[in-house]
């Protein structure tokens, strides 16, 4: 399958977004978008409008982290800054099903997610409506974490039930983890500080594809 890389902005120069994504926009594949509620976890990340104001040609790859997707308004306020496909947690608090019918009918992609130490048996009911699933090598909340090796199997897992899904991985990501990544199955590869943490972001990104496509 196509490797496909996604910069997340989570590690980008927040006063200069547009700058960011125009310098990344032509070597990578989409552009990952991280929203953090500060309930589901600590943090908070992006404001709607600084979102939509980020003018690119790449798809824009929403990640929730928020307790209530559908219910607070989550999803309708991602959809109008332009995602063009939408995850959330199974460890969220609204419907799921509901959650996935209406990113669907609003004509973006739905994936789902899970939390590291969460069984990979709470996306399984779901897999048949799905775009794309998002397996966390980090506990979600905070950039520049160490990858956890154990979620491998999930992605192992996933790859051989679903030989076409789209599979992405999240979380402590550099040249020798997007190897094991690769192998396992993973074709969606997020990386935040491996790539906006470098002085030279092209460059990073790059070794990052190199290294992926060394481990097909």
């Amino acid at each position: 399958m196509k490797i496909k890389i996604a910069p997340s902005i989570l590690s980008a120069d927040r006063n200069n977004l547009q700058k960011e994504v125009e310098l990344i926009e032509p070597h990578a594949d989409l552009v990952h978008v991280d929203i953090m509620d500060g309930k589901f976890v600590p943090p908070t990340t992006f404001k709607p409008e600084e979102i939509k104001n980020i003018h690119t040609s790449l798809p824009k790859d929403v990640h929730l982290m928020v307790d209530h997707p559908l219910t607070e308004g989550y999803i309708d306020n991602y959809l109008d800054a332009g995602a063009q496909s939408i995850t959330i947690h199974t460890e969220c608090k609204d419907d799921i099903l509901e959650c996935i019918k209406y990113i669907k009918a609003k004509g973006c992609k739905a994936a789902l997610t899970v939390k590291p130490d969460t069984s990979l048996d709470t996306i399984l009911l779901y897999l048949e409506k799905l775009d794309m699933v998002l397996i966390m090598s980090v506990n979600p909340g905070y950039s520049g974490q160490k990858f956890i090796p154990e979620v491998l199997e999930k992605i192992k897992q996933l790859r051989k039930l679903k030989p076409e899904l789209d599979i992405e991985i999240d979380g402590g990501i550099n040249p020798q983890t997007i190897k094991e990544a690769v192998q396992a199955g993973a074709n969606v590869i997020v990386a935040a500080s491996a790539i906006f943490d470098k002085e030279d972001r092209i460059a990073a990104i790059r070794e990052l594809r190199a290294s992926a496509e060394q481990s097909i």
